[in-house]
């Protein structure tokens, strides 16, 4: 495996487990400790991990908060997000939800649809719009992740796999112009990544805070994304990668 593979492969499985040393990953990846000690020193000056006892783990701030406390954050401008894309979905319409907290606020706000079929492995999603009556609710089940309240893993795309939804809305964790959308969590890159391509069209929510954002797992191109539900107008290095995608900007007050 060349370092540009390793690298990454070294980011993923600090964000699994959280730290690890060079014995560790050099015996995962069969190479020699100097090796290991070269790819930890170019991580380190992308600024991405840092040095602890024993080893190396991800920059605190590149470790995603948990949910309760990202449902709260910049929660205006998510709210706002949120009604402006639940108002592009049809009523008699199939909709895919992640279980990211922009998705959260979109959910919330199709209690005004009717005769939708709602899809996610979200349990909030699942129990805020279950409650108006008024839509049938799927949810994909596998093992709940606690720090998501979501359901990942192989039972979950297996189940994903079987729906061919209308529309996905999708939360995102990061945009990079020229990496695309990314995301924290390998298994919601991979749940994100398994649901676009069912869907007939892709609605991706990100506020502000989103652009140039550093995050770990390349999620989706921004070609697979059909429209971009965001808060603030988009900054003008972005418009090239996003010259073909629709760009929607939601209004709230600060």
């Amino acid at each position: 495996m060349s370092s540009f593979r390793r690298q990454p492969a070294i980011l993923t499985l600090l964000e699994v487990q959280g730290s690890a040393s060079v014995i560790e990953l050099a015996t995962r990846f069969g190479v020699a400790g100097e090796t290991i000690r070269r790819d930890l020193q170019a991580l380190l000056k992308t600024g991405r991990i840092e040095k602890v006892h024993g080893g190396v783990r991800l920059r605190e701030e590149i470790a995603e908060a948990d949910y309760v406390q990202r449902l709260n954050e910049n929660k205006a401008a998510k709210n706002a997000i949120g009604e402006a894309a639940s108002a592009l979905i049809e009523d008699g319409a199939s909709v895919l939800i992640d279980s990211g907290t922009s998705s959260y606020y979109a959910a919330r706000h199709l209690d005004r649809h009717s005769r939708l079929s709602i899809i996610t492995n979200s349990l909030e999603v699942a129990r805020e719009t279950a409650r108006s009556g008024r839509n049938r609710v799927y949810f994909i089940g596998g093992e709940v992740n606690n720090e998501y309240l979501s359901t990942f893993g192989v039972d979950t795309m297996a189940q994903v796999a079987r729906y061919a939804p209308t529309v996905a809305l999708l939360s995102i964790g990061a945009l990079d112009p020229a990496r695309g959308a990314l995301d924290f969590h390998l298994d919601e890159a991979n749940f994100k990544q398994a649901a676009a391509p069912l869907a007939k069209r892709v609605i991706l929510l990100a506020d502000s805070t989103k652009f140039d954002r550093e995050a770990l797992v390349h999620t989706l191109d921004f070609s697979q994304i059909h429209v971009l539900v965001t808060n603030k107008l988009v900054p003008a290095h972005f418009e090239d990668a996003l010259s073909k995608v629709q760009v929607l900007i939601a209004q709230h007050t600060e």
